[in-house]
């Protein structure tokens, strides 16, 4: 369980600074530990303490970036236990998905330090004419440098790794802001690294107040953002950050076509998790549900049942399939664009009820264009039913959204597969499931309003390096 409280790393070092930062338990509302909080001088040291690594990591052999992060890896399965239980109390998730979480985690390190052996380069032949005849060129990756990393609350293991892990794949040192809401798990992980023999100043974990964190934003010595969480936040991050590099990942409202030809009890089984685990809080869970006409009756009535039966309570009960949400403000929110939907036309399947953070799993149809939940990100249990008539149309819906993330099609008809893969506007096209599967070392990122970049081992460790050529003259006569 939750210690009495936590310090932050300052370049690899645990400070016991203070204890101003209160961890509630997302279930009981209760205080379950205290943080310490960095002010901005602190994060100006960190800065200063990551620039100072930047040459000593980057002169690290690949054998030895391995095995700092095959120790992580290890480590983190020793300690499984205690990161799942200490992530169903911080984000109220229910103990399978904590689980789960600490699983992603612990792959996510094992694939970087997989990776971290195989960061390669080209010989690139120059010879495409008379006056390049006597060049030859090649080019390797070099680590950008120090890196700036905002984690968010959903995902606080598995997110921060998933900046991490690349960051000490290539060699970039790094500070790290967490949620504040959730920053025991990314701690923990500092934990871990903090027992690795790393240069002073590779890595700081700092949770602070967004109002404090401008450094992680604009300072000129950091030379790349990866920020991970809402489009607002994310954007107007992107308009202060300079001129460092910036790798976005944002929100979604992802459909998820079931086709004429699909497996229904397939289908509906897994909508109904991709809708609702962990409580909706994922920015591919499933929020529009497009069925073909033909089918839609029958759909309908099992996605009813289904969600119905959906256990919530607890999130440490092993039954639970819905906790809470992150706080009681985000399920009222969500819960007043259900009601705006209902006044607008819309008619409740099922669900809507609230109970504090905790709201039921929601369907809902005929939800009209322009309405909030049909526009934004729900970032909640809530799922919304439409019907269409040709693929081709549920395609177009599907890019009718200013979002574009992942998309799940359930398809037998290897046409339509080819013909979704071609059109949707997405950065990921799933068929057979649901737009919320993933597995960690796949390109991972969206278009549109749902970022930029990608994430996944290999694409995180891309953005975090730079091309370096070298050209090679060879004299008359040689």
């Amino acid at each position: 369980m939750l210690r009495e409280n936590y310090p932050y790393y300052l370049a690899n070092r645990a400070v016991y600074a203070n204890r101003d930062l209160a961890v509630l338990d997302k279930y009981t509302g209760d205080e379950a530990t205290r943080v310490a909080l960095a002010d901005e001088a602190a994060i100006d040291q960190a800065i200063a303490a990551a620039v100072r690594a930047a040459r000593p990591l980057r002169e690290l052999k690949a054998y030895q970036r391995q095995a700092v992060l095959q120790h992580c890896a290890r480590r983190f399965s020793e300690r499984a236990e205690e990161l799942a239980e200490s992530l169903c109390v911080e984000a109220g998730k229910p103990i399978k998905d904590s689980q789960g979480e600490v699983g992603r985690l612990i792959d996510t390190f094992r694939i970087a330090a997989e990776e971290s052996v195989r960061l390669t380069g080209e010989v690139l032949p120059l010879d495409i004419s008379e006056r390049a005849r006597d060049y030859t060129g090649m080019w390797k990756r070099v680590p950008i440098g120090p890196c700036s990393f905002i984690s968010p609350f959903n995902f606080p293991l598995n997110l921060a790794a998933h900046k991490i892990a690349p960051a000490l794949a290539v060699g970039c040192p790094f500070v790290l802001k967490p949620a504040s809401l959730t920053p025991i798990g990314a701690l923990t992980i500092g934990e871990v690294l903090s027992e690795c023999d790393l240069p002073e100043g590779a890595f700081s974990i700092l949770p602070c107040r967004r109002d404090g964190a401008r450094l992680f934003t604009t300072d000129p010595r950091l030379r790349l953002l990866s920020f991970t969480g809402s489009p607002a936040v994310g954007w107007e991050l992107k308009a202060q950050a300079g001129q460092k590099k910036v790798v976005l990942e944002l929100g979604g409202n992802a459909a998820c076509i079931v086709d004429e030809s699909a497996d229904l009890e397939d289908a509906v089984g897994r909508i109904v998790a991709g809708a609702f685990y962990q409580s909706g809080q994922s920015c591919i869970s499933v929020q529009r549900i497009l069925v073909h006409e033909r089918l839609y009756d029958d759909v309908r009535a099992r996605l009813i049942a289904a969600t119905r039966a959906l256990r919530s309570g607890d999130p440490k009960d092993p039954a639970t399939f819905i906790g809470p949400m992150i706080s009681e403000a985000e399920a009222e929110r969500l819960a007043g664009w259900i009601a705006e939907a209902e006044r607008a036309g819309a008619r409740l399947l099922c669900g809507g009820g609230r109970q504090g953070a905790m709201l039921e799993a929601t369907l809902l149809e005929g939800v009209p264009r322009g309405s909030t939940l049909r526009e934004e990100e729900a970032f909640g249990p809530v799922a919304l039913l439409s019907r269409f008539a040709t693929f081709s149309q549920a395609l177009e819906e599907v890019n009718d959204s200013q979002f574009g993330l992942q998309a799940g099609v359930f398809t037998r008809d290897i046409y339509h597969a080819q013909r979704a893969w071609d059109v949707l506007e997405v950065g990921g096209v799933v068929i057979g499931d649901v737009p919320s599967w993933r597995v960690d070392h796949m390109p991972y990122g969206g278009v549109k309003n749902s970022g930029l970049g990608r994430e996944g081992i290999r694409w995180a460790m891309e953005d975090m390096t730079e091309i370096r050529l070298m050209v090679l003259r060879t004299p008359p006569g040689m």
